[in-house]
């Protein structure tokens, strides 16, 4: 495996900090991919950190990220609930993925309950604010083991 850990965001994550910061709290995707960089040079890996609001440039990200990394996070934004081509993409992903929310998308509206990712994923981490993409790395790293 790759010593580097891809790791996706979807729409409206380049907003965090001043998009509903009481939901999602006040710090930035720059605060989180500094938090990414440290967790996965804690254990000796890199990451390549990402995010786009448009679906296909994920769907690319992901065909890319089959030749560079060994593990995926993906907050996946909206498209959790929507996008069967993320889905497939990651489908063809041969290392682990772990799907990350930033809020417990279980206490929210209806349709933020399904997600067509999670049965495909290595695991799910949702209510934990910005440390759910470091618990994600741990796992990842720790698969390595």
């Amino acid at each position: 495996m790759s010593g580097t850990i891809g790791i996706l965001n979807g729409p409206n994550l380049n907003l965090l900090g001043t998009r509903e910061p009481e939901l999602y709290g006040h710090e930035t995707l720059a605060d989180v991919e500094k938090l990414c960089r440290d967790a996965a040079a804690a254990h000796g890996f890199d990451v390549d950190f990402r995010q786009s609001n448009h679906e296909g440039v994920l769907v690319d990200a992901v065909h890319e990220m089959r030749e560079t990394v060994g593990g995926i996070v993906v907050n996946a934004g909206a498209y959790t609930h929507t996008s069967i081509a993320l889905r497939d993409a990651l489908l063809t992903f041969p290392g682990p993925v772990v799907e990350v929310h930033l809020s417990n998308v279980f206490a929210r509206e209806e349709f933020r309950h399904h997600s067509y990712l999670s049965d495909i994923a290595a695991a799910v981490i949702v209510g934990c604010g910005p440390l759910g993409y470091r618990f994600a790395i741990d796992l990842i790293t720790a698969r390595w083991s």
